[in-house]
C-alpha cells in the first residue's frame, strides 16, 4: 500500500490548519501552499473535496480562507482518507464465492491487510500527527544546539 500524492497533500494542508487551529483565524490557499510547497491548483481542489466531507470549512472575504471542520482530535486519517479515496468502499466484501481456493486465502490475507490498516487509521488523529511533528522540531532544535 501507499500514500497517493492527493492524500499526502492533503494530510500536508490539513496539518498546517491544525497548527493555526487555536489562532482561530483562516489560513489562504497560498499561504498553505508556499508553506508545504503544494502546487496552488491542486491544492484549491483538495480543499474542496475537504470542504464537501466536512473536514475543513471555507470562509469568505478580505480575511477569508480555511479552517478545519471540528477539533483536530475529531479528525481520524481514516476520515481523511475516507474522504478523499474512500478505503471502506474499496475493501468491501464480495458477495460471490471465491472461484478457487487460492483467491480465497488472497481474499482472507488481503481483508486482515484492510482491516488492520483501518484500525491503525482509525487510531490517528490529527492532533496525534500535529503532536509527532512538534516533538520532531524539538528533536531538531536539540540537535543543533
Amino acid at each position: 500500500m501507499e500514500l497517493s500524492c492527493k492524500t499526502e497533500y492533503a494530510l500536508l494542508a490539513l496539518l498546517e490548519l491544525t497548527g493555526h487551529y487555536n489562532d482561530g483565524e483562516p489560513l489562504q490557499i497560498r499561504q498553505i501552499a508556499a508553506q508545504q510547497n503544494i502546487p496552488d491548483r491542486y491544492l484549491e481542489q483538495l480543499l474542496a473535496t475537504l470542504r464537501r466531507g466536512g473536514l475543513v470549512r471555507s470562509q469568505r472575504g478580505a480575511k477569508g480562507g480555511y479552517v478545519l471542520g471540528r477539533e483536530p482530535w475529531k479528525i481520524t486519517l481514516l476520515d481523511i482518507i475516507n474522504c478523499l479515496e474512500g478505503l471502506d468502499s474499496k475493501a468491501s466484501k464480495s458477495d460471490a464465492p471465491p472461484k478457487t481456493v487460492e483467491s480465497a486465502v488472497v481474499g482472507e490475507v488481503w481483508q486482515e491487510v484492510h482491516d488492520r490498516a483501518h484500525d491503525v487509521l482509525q487510531g490517528y488523529t490529527l492532533q496525534d500527527l500535529s503532536e509527532k511533528r512538534d516533538a520532531r522540531r524539538q528533536l531538531d532544535i536539540m540537535y543543533y544546539i
